[in-house]
């Protein structure tokens, strides 16, 4: 039975890799294709939506979201119904723009992961000016990575900023959590995690903003 739910990695520093090849049981199919891009072109037959996680910054969180969101919207969306939704972990460099490029001409749409961080501000506008608004496609500046320990200075200035650009902004927040953190060493998706308060707070943040974005689920 074809999965609801197929992730492709076109970053090539394949760090999706690393972590999927991990996993003991994907809830979703796999591909890297980074060295073979053109097999993107596929995707425009398959009906699926195609969700391309983007920032040209390095660490800002894009492959953390796109596995956990993927799994999350795996975990809700029925299987029987054939591939409904396809998630694109992008590179984070200037040099690999081309593969950027070449992801959004099969993509509905477009999420942008942005840490609470000033550094992080400069090379996100320069992705959703330069790359991301040209395409024409819809995308939403999601707030990742934000630790609550550290108050919300941070978050509210990010926020602030996303805002004043214009750009659309996600009402969910992706908390930091240690048990993102350590997921790739032990070979885990967010639907994975133990069944424990901490474990449920973090899985929560991603049912959240799948819900948001319209890919299902409910919380």
């Amino acid at each position: 039975m074809t999965a609801s739910v197929y992730v492709v990695s076109i970053d090539p520093q394949a760090s999706t890799v690393w972590w999927a090849n991990r996993i003991t049981d994907l809830p979703f199919d796999f591909s890297q294709e980074h060295e073979t891009p053109e097999n993107l072109a596929i995707l425009k037959n398959t009906g699926a939506r195609v969700h391309v996680v983007a920032n040209q910054k390095g660490g800002v969180g894009k492959t953390t979201t796109t596995l956990n969101l993927g799994a999350a919207v795996a975990d809700v969306v029925s299987s029987s119904n054939g591939l409904q939704h396809v998630f694109i972990d992008t590179p984070g460099s200037l040099q690999d723009e081309n593969l950027l490029l070449e992801a959004l001409k099969y993509a509905h749409d477009v999420i942008v992961p942005i840490p609470p961080e000033g550094l992080a501000f400069d090379p996100t506008a320069r992705t959703i000016q330069k790359v991301v608004e040209p395409s024409g496609l819809p995308f939403k500046v999601v707030i990742n990575n934000w630790d609550p320990r550290d108050g919300t200075a941070d978050l509210e200035d990010t926020k602030a900023y996303v805002d004043a650009q214009g750009w659309a902004r996600a009402n969910t927040v992706i908390r930091r959590y240690k048990i993102h953190t350590r997921a790739s060493v032990e070979g885990r998706v967010v639907t994975q995690y133990p069944r424990n308060r901490v474990a449920m707070e973090a899985r929560e943040d991603f049912f959240r903003l799948a819900l948001e974005l319209g890919y299902g689920g409910t919380v």
